[in-house]
């Protein structure tokens, strides 16, 4: 079969063992440097893409991406408010709800958190928060009656179970802005949610008539709306408020959430960093590699030229050498992060349950558990840029090898 001779010769370089063992030792420690780069670097990638798809499936879809509050009162034109949000640019759905903070008691244990009264009506447009409610959905909020639905956390906590009474105390405040005992509000709950994380011990729901009752408000002082970028929502939560003649608060998921979002961004860009400093002191390794070949392979070398082989034949030969180095390498570190990226959400699980720790806290963090999406097209990227480093690493020792005189190295005279 035909073959290239720098191809053959290169190939049997590589695969043949050299006579010094301290040869194939560097050149074993190259590949194995270049496999655990790309491993770690796709399965660490992964992780980090694993968060942002949590944080963006997840935690965005419980959270508003955007909100605009009113700075005091309600709205006054309600509905024409919420058509000209729709109606905007970027903007996908919009709800209106209203915002308290309060403490609820059950039995002398007391809670503070933050009540949303919603329109059950419009919220799964904005928010999928309802698939997070146990056995029901936003039907058992009653507009005519007290409910509420609490985090399962929450209602631990004040030891409360679905059809309970609890109190709700909203701070009241008298002359001169001092603060009067609460008012009392007894409410029924009839709903929990668990989303995971912080929001199941902060958030409860209510419908949004309760809360105008109970404030005295015409219609809502808020709403929230969906927007189709969610990297944009702080760009066009701003556009949108210009519009409405009202003085209000601008919030977006990027203000509340936003460290999550820039911690992964940051943590991405080191991880890259970092392990392909790693790749790069194995495709040093390379470069030793082939520093002693070339030597070893001298008088071969000089027996080539003699018998008219060519500088470029010469320097493809060794070319192949690290090129064979660098792409089992990259074989085995693509192979064994793929692998592990896969599995690596149900590996931490396995060695959580062996040692009876978790790593990630669900009253830390927004999510429980280790996430980890493979994106194909980096794991290609990762594989190319370590390859073409490996081949790059050949080139100084490819060119040493070309000038060798053989004249010299047979010790003929000049």
């Amino acid at each position: 079969m035909f073959r290239p001779l720098s191809l053959y010769i290169g190939t049997r370089y590589s695969l043949v063992k050299h006579k010094n063992k301290f040869i194939s030792f560097i050149s074993l420690a190259s590949i194995l440097g270049i496999a655990l780069g790309v491993m770690a670097l796709i399965v660490g990638l992964s992780a980090m893409n694993g968060f942002e798809k949590a944080l963006r499936d997840q935690l965005l879809s419980v959270v508003p991406h955007a909100e605009l509050s009113m700075v005091s009162g309600s709205f006054k034109h309600l509905q024409n408010d919420l058509i000209i949000v729709e109606n905007s640019d970027g903007v996908d759905a919009a709800s209106a709800f209203i915002k308290l903070d309060v403490l609820l008691e059950n039995n002398n244990k007391m809670q503070a958190l933050q009540v949303r009264a919603i329109t059950p009506e419009t919220e799964g447009n904005v928010t999928h928060i309802e698939r997070f409610i146990q056995q029901g959905g936003w039907e058992l909020l009653n507009k005519d009656k007290y409910t509420i639905i609490l985090g399962k956390t929450v209602a631990q906590k004040l030891a409360l179970k679905v059809g309970d009474p609890l109190l709700l105390l909203l701070p009241q405040s008298g002359a001169n802005n001092r603060l009067k005992s609460p008012r009392k509000i007894r409410f029924t709950l009839v709903g929990l949610f668990a989303m995971g994380g912080q929001l199941d011990s902060k958030l409860a729901f209510i419908h949004i008539d309760n809360a105008k009752k109970i404030l005295g408000l015409s219609s809502a002082n808020a709403i929230a709306f969906k927007v189709h970028n969610i990297l944009d929502a702080q760009k066009i939560s701003r556009q949108v408020a210009y519009k409405l003649n009202e003085y209000l608060y601008i919030n977006s998921w990027i203000t509340s959430q936003g460290s999550f979002y820039q911690d992964i961004k940051m943590v991405k860009t080191l991880m890259y960093i970092v392990l392909l400093l790693v790749i790069s002191v194995a495709c040093f390794n390379i470069i030793s590699t082939l520093v002693m070949a070339v030597n070893d392979k001298r008088a071969d070398i000089a027996i080539l030229k003699t018998m008219g082989a060519s500088k470029w034949m010469l320097r493809f030969i060794f070319i192949v050498q690290g090129a064979f180095n660098g792409l089992m390498g990259t074989f085995i570190g693509v192979s064994s992060g793929v692998y592990l990226a896969l599995n690596l959400t149900h590996m931490i699980k396995v060695l959580e349950s062996l040692i009876g720790h978790k790593f990630l806290s669900g009253d830390i963090y927004f999510i429980d558990f280790l996430p980890s999406e493979v994106i194909y097209s980096q794991v290609i990227y990762i594989a190319i840029l370590a390859f073409s480093m490996s081949v790059i690493a050949t080139l100084y020792p490819a060119w040493r090898a070309s000038e060798i005189l053989p004249a010299q190295e047979l010790g003929y005279a000049h």
